[in-house]
């Protein structure tokens, strides 16, 4: 079973905590024994804002910045890889086709940003897409998917279950809205909806969670499953 999973840097390096770190490294670990065929793709989380805000006051430009975001995002990269056994590519992969062939080898890849323009939450989409995954799991602070932001709105309501269709009409309006954060963003959620990928969203902060949500579909986050495709299942077998 072919897994990508999506770290953010909020949940992965919220500030420099080596315990965290090891936490997350032990369940992909874990998920590596149980036979799954692991990439991947960490954020640069609030590190990586301090040093584009710094950056914005002293005159870069977007693209600049982007750049400055994904040298973050492949610390943090490098960060996690430091965590792993020998199982793991030793090198932060630069691209899919670097991501994709440590895979195909059996090394689990780890990654951060690839080019300016797109967040690591688009990385992770393309990654899944790249090497057909069985399932994307978006480890973030949020603990699912919302109708509106909970953090603004009290009425907000979470989705258990949504198709990638259904993902992108709920995150359109929240891409427009300024200062809206949504737990994945357009780009994500469109390429998601393109290649049908079967997709969960949960909240990251306990390693542990997302363990069960790869192994035993078990979680309280929200599932994306493709439109006619079976009600997730996952893998009761195990």
């Amino acid at each position: 079973m072919r897994v990508v999973l999506s770290l953010g840097g909020s949940v992965l390096a919220p500030e420099l905590d080596p315990d965290r770190v090891a936490r997350h490294a032990a369940v992909i670990e874990r998920l590596a024994g149980e036979g799954c065929s692991l990439g991947a793709v960490v954020g640069g989380g609030g590190v990586a804002r301090e040093y584009i805000g710094a950056a914005r006051q002293l005159g870069a430009n977007e693209v600049q910045l982007d750049q400055i975001g994904i040298d973050v995002t492949r610390i943090n990269a490098r960060l996690l890889v430091a965590a792993l056994g020998a199982g793991v590519d030793p090198t932060p992969a630069h691209d899919y086709d670097e991501a994709g062939d440590a895979i195909r080898r059996g090394d689990i890849s780890v990654m951060g940003g690839v080019m300016p323009g797109q967040t690591t939450d688009a990385v992770a989409a393309a990654l899944a897409e790249y090497i057909d995954a069985d399932l994307l799991v978006y480890a973030t602070n949020a603990d699912g998917i919302y109708d509106a932001d909970p953090n603004e709105s009290d009425d907000a309501v979470k989705f258990d279950e949504l198709t990638p269709t259904e993902l992108v009409e709920v995150i359109v309006p929240m891409s427009r809205d300024a200062g809206t954060s949504a737990p994945v963003d357009l780009v994500a959620a469109k390429l998601i909806e393109r290649a049908g990928m079967r997709t969960v969203v949960l909240d990251g902060s306990d390693p542990d969670a997302i363990e069960g949500a790869v192994l035993r579909g078990e979680h309280t986050g929200t599932d994306v499953v493709p439109e006619g495709g079976d009600r997730p299942t996952y893998w009761a077998q195990r």
